[in-house]
């Protein structure tokens, strides 16, 4: 472990290569430990990041996931739409559990609020593109989309609002949510919910900004832990299948206000194989059984929603262009021991008339749960991230071999 924080450095951050759901929450949580600061730049509550500890499982959908070490500063950065009652509930989970973040969380003024309201209009419009299009794009109805929205039209309500009467904006917010979508605001309800996160999270909305470059200055180190994945970027991802926020190594920079040159390392997290929730193209989807098998095995459902993930193999083009886009220095290749029973391993290598083209590797066949490591790999698997390696031009630091903390490879 020690030569691989050896060759990351003060500022790492940990992106999701694939369209989400690759396992970034094990690797920042184990990573975590040896870091001062842990910061989630982007995003809400649509994110779903999964810890198994002893067994048990938790799900962070604001906090990062690394929040379980003692004595770590967490930051939620300008990038992210935060929904309060769902913030609180994660505090008082981790507190169920002994462990007080309060007093070390600190939360960017310009985030911005996710009322109820903006999860209604997010099932209203997805309603309305099924009813058109005859699909929807997928969203978890979390009111992600339409919180963006109201930032991006200068409309949208920040956390350094949250002390503020808000019941004369609110009551406007209904007429108009009632006229274009049909949609009812209880302002009542929303002014409770901002009183209650008031009373509870006083003196944590503080300027994240400084904070984080006076830290920096001081010698501390930082990992960001990012959330959805490249492939959903609101920019760079499968348009319009993709989040509303910016999901890359840049767009987490951009959300907590830390320079580009400050990043020293950034690990991309993808799985052996792949999967995507909702809708939008996947070249390398599995045929049905094949991909029922994976996800039974991979416990491939949705940590935010609940919904089974499509599941295929891995794309070797895609991978390169998330190189491309984050700079990826390392990479987390998670679940590995799903492909335990699979004889043969099919990579899509390349894309042809807008089809993947395959290659076929030898399966193991054998276990390689809790294996931690690389050289107590059957060859075969050891061989297949040997390949991933070659295909890429980046090495694999980590490798994921079952859902618990311990389970992972330290190859670097």
């Amino acid at each position: 472990m020690q030569e691989l924080l050896s060759s990351l450095g003060p500022v790492t951050a940990v992106i999701g290569a694939q369209w989400g759901d690759e396992g970034k929450g094990k690797a920042t949580d184990m990573l975590a430990e040896h870091y001062d600061i842990i910061g989630r730049a982007c995003g809400g509550a649509n994110a779903g990041h999964t810890i198994v500890i002893d067994g048990q499982k938790h799900v962070f959908h604001l906090l990062p996931s690394g929040c379980f070490h003692e004595g770590k500063q967490v930051v939620l950065g300008a990038g992210m739409v935060l929904h309060l009652p769902t913030l609180l509930e994660e505090i008082h989970t981790l507190k169920e559990h002994g462990i007080d973040i309060l007093d070390r969380l600190h939360i960017s003024p310009a985030a911005h609020i996710v009322f109820d309201y903006h999860r209604e209009i997010d099932g209203a419009l997805e309603q309305e593109r099924t009813q058109k299009e005859g699909q929807g794009i997928g969203t978890t109805k979390r009111g992600i989309g339409p919180a963006y929205m109201d930032k991006a039209a200068r409309t949208g309500m920040r956390m350094e609002r949250m002390n503020e009467d808000l019941t004369g904006v609110l009551t406007q917010r209904r007429d108009w949510a009632q006229r274009v979508y049909g949609v009812h605001i209880d302002v009542d309800q929303e002014c409770a919910h901002l009183r209650e996160a008031a009373a509870v999270l006083q003196g944590r909305v503080a300027d994240t900004v400084a904070l984080l470059h006076f830290w920096m200055q001081e010698g501390k180190t930082v990992i960001v832990e990012g959330a959805q994945a490249t492939l959903l970027d609101i920019d760079h991802g499968t348009y319009p299948y993709v989040t509303s926020s910016s999901t890359t190594a840049a767009g987490a920079l951009q959300g907590l206000g830390v320079p580009p040159r400050s990043l020293t390392s950034c690990i991309g997290v993808a799985k052996a194989y792949c999967t995507r929730v909702g809708s939008g193209p996947f070249r390398t989807e599995m045929e049905e059984e094949l991909g029922n098998r994976i996800r039974e095995k991979g416990g491939e459902y949705g940590a935010t929603t609940g919904r089974p993930r499509r599941c295929g193999w891995l794309h070797i083009p895609d991978l390169l262009r998330t190189v491309q886009i984050n700079g990826f220095s390392q990479w987390n290749v998670t679940k590995l021991d799903v492909l335990d029973d699979e004889a043969e391993i099919l990579v899509g290598v390349d894309e042809k008339d807008g089809n993947a083209v395959f290659e076929t590797v030898p399966g193991w066949q054998t276990s390689t749960v809790g294996i931690t490591h690389f050289e107590d790999l059957p060859e075969q698997a050891k061989s297949y991230i040997t390949f991933i390696e070659e295909k890429t031009g980046v090495p694999v630091a980590l490798i994921g071999t079952g859902p618990d903390r311990e389970q992972m490879i330290v190859k670097a």
